[in-house]
């Protein structure tokens, strides 16, 4: 008797043990694959040519999508970028708070409180900034703001394209107000 209710026992013991190993399985199984990231913290990356520094970027927060189709650099916490001249003199930065560069395609997406500031003082604002690595170029369809470094003179447009350098900006859509000298006529 003893017999049987101990093999009775160990029968419910293995069922159970089984339904159990099952269910953790199937829990495992529904658990979706987590891409693989690298992630890394307070980064500053600099970019030289021939010894001189062109660019530096920082930000808190820098995630690599290495092993996927299309890889891509996320910056999910904010970015700025410094730009320098040959003579290692800021030119320009970019700031903005999410922003993705896609390796294959050489595109980098600035997102959401975008702003460029020249060394002039000007500023450039907007919500969204893409700059072909490729061409060197950079462009939006979103609407954008400029301001002088005094905020006398301001514009706005509804999308716009530029060098590199943000120098030659096309502005579609163009309205603002500028302020002019006496000594000073449009177009000088």
């Amino acid at each position: 008797m003893y017999r049987r209710i101990f093999g009775l026992l160990m029968m419910l013991g293995v069922l159970y043990s089984c339904e159990s190993d099952l269910a953790e399985v199937d829990r495992i199984a529904s658990i979706q694959a987590e891409e693989p990231v690298d992630i890394s913290v307070g980064v500053t990356i600099i970019f030289s040519d021939s010894a001189r520094v062109k660019a530096r970027i920082e930000s808190p927060e820098m995630r690599n999508y290495n092993a996927v189709e299309e890889p891509y650099y996320e910056f999910q916490k904010g970015i700025t970028i410094y730009f320098y001249d040959e003579n290692g003199r800021e030119i320009q930065n970019i700031t903005a708070d999410y922003a993705v560069r896609k390796e294959l395609a050489q595109l980098v997406e600035f997102r959401n409180n975008v702003v460029i500031t020249r060394a002039d003082g000007v500023q450039i604002k907007t919500e969204e900034l893409i700059h072909d690595e490729a061409a060197n170029t950079f462009y939006n369809q979103m609407p954008i703001a400029g301001y002088s470094k005094d905020g006398r003179n301001t514009f706005q447009g509804s999308s716009f394209f530029s060098d590199g350098e943000f120098k030659n900006i096309e502005i579609e859509n163009t309205t603002g107000v500028m302020y002019l000298d006496e000594n000073r006529v449009p177009g000088q």
